[in-house]
């Protein structure tokens, strides 16, 4: 178990935070929206409810939407973009080991190297196309989510309902996607410029300490 443990422990704690983070969204998700709800003239809910109703799930796939944006976006722009210096983009001058010819006969290729292929050609861009998938999947949610819960506060507060065609253009979804947006671009935009200057002893997302700013790739 120890040595389970050590060998996932990067996974294991990001996903108790997680974890952590998520309930904390959820206890106080629904002290808000209770507040909302009796605000409106509605009756409250319990955690149950809380956890089918649109403000549950828009709050959720809101945030997710803008993970998987972001490192999809960094995962594929890092394929043919470069910034010296930074360790999170590949060498400007020298070849880069993740370029390399993918070789069925080596030692623990996955299979579908060893398969080769439609298999191998879909495994090449799978990092890519699975986070843009989950990029997908997050912002339907997020829309029908997000077109819920403010059907909700119409119903309550008697005022039309919006349909899914109308909300598509609505200023509240388009705001609280690019609200979510800008600030996971500008996270990345970050941690490029700020590790071509800055170090951390020890992390897999630094360059070495003693390397020149001027050394690209970790």
């Amino acid at each position: 178990m120890k040595k389970w443990l050590y060998h996932n422990s990067l996974s294991v704690v990001f996903l108790l935070l997680f974890l952590f983070g998520l309930a904390g969204q959820i206890y106080f998700g629904l002290l808000e929206y209770n507040k909302d709800l009796q605000e409106w003239g509605g009756k409250t809910v319990s955690l149950g409810q809380y956890l089918q109703s649109g403000h549950f799930i828009e709050a959720t796939f809101e945030n997710w939407e803008s993970e998987f944006l972001q490192m999809g976006l960094l995962v594929w722009f890092t394929i043919f973009l470069r910034q010296k210096g930074s360790s999170e983009s590949k060498d400007i001058e020298k070849p880069n080991e993740v370029d390399r010819t993918p070789s069925p006969t080596r030692k623990g290729a996955p299979w579908p190297v060893r398969k080769g292929g439609i298999w191998l050609k879909l495994y090449k861009n799978s990092l890519t196309v699975s986070l843009f998938l989950l990029f997908a999947a997050s912002f339907v949610l997020h829309v029908y989510g997000s077109l819920w819960d403010a059907n909700t506060q119409n119903l309550l507060q008697g005022k039309p309902l919006l349909k899914f065609s109308e909300y598509l253009t609505d200023s509240r979804l388009w705001f609280e996607s690019f609200q979510n947006w800008q600030s996971e671009f500008l996270s990345i935009f970050g941690i490029i410029v700020l590790s071509i200057f800055l170090r951390q002893q020890g992390s897999s997302q630094s360059k070495p300490v003693d390397a020149p700013h001027s050394e690209t790739g970790e």
